[in-house]
């Protein structure tokens, strides 16, 4: 395959696609046990143009005992710190090597558009790692001077260690296949883990090109182990598996409970990256054509499907037809097509199911009495699309307003005043991000402490830094992603205590 969409791929993604796909565990790519396959679709066409390994219980079982091996007996276990931090920017190194190659992958497999593929997923993916490679060298104890009432004619001398937690079950969604697997490595290896990863079914071929590259930067074989198959067969033998010391799991709040319910069992460590229905709030100071592009940014930006994404709008009574007048003619204005063509603005959803599911909140939406300033169908010719769309006439009950609906659907709300505003942004089972729209810092500083939320943009959305910390409230997920915070997901204390 050379052409995609009337496009010409790199010659990189061409090979890659001619070869057959094979998973990697112990350091060998394989196939399933059972040598089922999967096939691989295009949201773009809706036609199947590959196929991947069928992964199942059996092949988790041997990609998590592969990384027991190399947790406990192999080179891993003995491997320096500092030796950790090459291999991880190493990795880092090949990611930026190959970056036209995985942000076609992402773009056909994905959908999304290739521009912001190599520019947000590949470049984000890249720098994270490095970032994550720089706390190899530096996760540390502490000590203190201990009082032990009960033994008070002897010293003693107490100090903490930092261990890596063990063999890590790390489950990835399909929005972003690449950054979210980057996510889940660089903290688990930089802390001395070993993993078994479990892509997506719908996007699972930069997982398997990012372990050819981990091959390839000359890992030990088991410290990564890449398993693709269905959530309910691979994934869900992953999180219940007794095998594992820790799920680290990102995804929808419906399955994200699911995983934890399972992880409980065995009492295994869990963290939850979850949905989000989050809030974008114009203050009256705002400007108006400012804030219409930020909201267009925060809801149409990777189609809608981000968890952060600000599909809940809410602007000052006095500036709500100004802004919702200059967001709709965004929304009209934007180009919707392959992802793999570079003028694309607007890709398709990544999968019939997610376009139904979109198309289902928007016309239960309209038959409550909603109306759409713009967009609202299902686009034209085939392929997985939904127009950018943004409805008003909407009130807090309706489900358009309340659920995820992870598709570039905004609802647009008036308010009166901040208190107002607050409540009306808390009333979410969710918390996971809010933006705040205004000059008027005051009043700003003001309505943060306000907002249930693990991050509050102000006059931007969707900006992320590997140095902070992101995650939610609620039922937004649990422990945090990102700086210093992550590694704590994947290391566990130990106190030691010395008479001396």
């Amino acid at each position: 395959m050379k052409m995609f969409h009337g496009v010409e791929l790199s010659a990189g993604t061409a090979a890659f696609l001619a070869c057959p796909q094979r998973m990697l565990i112990g350091g060998e790519l394989v196939d399933a046990v059972s040598g089922e396959t999967l096939p691989v679709v295009d949201p773009a066409s809706g036609e199947v143009f590959c196929r991947v390994p069928a992964g199942d219980a059996a092949d988790i079982d041997r990609a998590v005992k592969a990384a027991r091996h190399a947790f406990e007996a192999g080179e891993w276990s003995r491997m320096r710190p500092v030796d950790r931090e090459r291999l991880l920017l190493r990795l880092a190194d090949l990611l930026e090597a190959n970056a036209q190659e995985l942000a076609e992958l992402e773009a056909i497999d994905n959908g999304k558009p290739v521009t912001m593929a190599r520019h947000v997923d590949v470049a984000l993916s890249v720098d994270f790692l490095r970032y994550m490679a720089g706390w190899a060298t530096k996760i540390e104890g502490s000590t203190m001077d201990v009082s032990v009432p009960l033994v008070r004619d002897r010293e003693f001398f107490g100090f903490t260690r930092r261990e890596p937690i063990g063999v890590v079950g790390a489950i990835i969604p399909w929005n972003f296949p690449l950054l979210m697997a980057a996510w889940k490595v660089g903290p688990a290896l930089a802390a001395g883990c070993t993993m078994v990863l479990k892509p997506a079914e719908e996007t699972p071929l930069s997982a398997l090109r990012f372990a050819e590259l981990v091959q390839e930067a000359g890992y030990p074989p088991g410290v990564l182990n890449v398993v693709t198959g269905h959530g309910h067969t691979a994934g869900a033998a992953l999180a219940a598996h007794k095998g594992i010391e820790k799920v680290a799991f990102t995804g929808s709040t419906e399955i994200g409970k699911l995983v934890g319910k399972a992880a409980l069992d065995n009492m295994t460590r869990v963290s939850l990256e979850l949905g989000g229905k989050s809030p974008v709030i114009v203050l009256d100071d705002a400007d108006p054509a400012v804030a219409a592009a930020g909201a267009a940014q925060a809801i149409f930006f990777n189609q809608g499907q981000v968890c952060t994404a600000g599909s809940r709008l809410y602007v000052h009574r006095s500036r709500f037809d100004e802004v919702v007048e200059q967001l709709s003619a965004i929304a009209a204005s934007m180009k919707i097509g392959p992802g793999i063509d570079p003028t694309t603005q607007i890709g398709p959803l990544v999968s019939a199911v997610q376009q139904q599911r979109v198309m289902g909140y928007i016309h239960g939406g309209l038959e409550d009495g909603a109306r759409a300033a713009s967009g609202g169908s299902a686009g034209e010719g085939p392929g997985y699309f939904v127009t950018p769309t943004v409805l008003v006439d909407t009130r807090d009950n309706m489900r358009v307003v309340r659920e995820e609906i992870f598709g570039p659907v905004v609802v647009a709300m008036p308010y009166e005043d901040l208190d107002e505003v607050a409540r009306r942004a808390n009333d979410t089972p969710y918390g996971l991000a809010a933006s705040i729209w205004s000059n008027d810092l005051s009043r700003v500083h003001r309505l943060i402490p306000k907002i249930k939320a693990g991050t509050v943009w102000v006059n931007c959305h969707n900006i992320l830094d590997n140095a902070m910390p992101f995650g939610g409230y609620k039922q937004s997920g649990i422990g945090r992603e990102m700086g210093r915070a992550v590694l704590d997901l994947y290391t566990e204390s130990k106190s030691v205590i010395m008479m001396l």
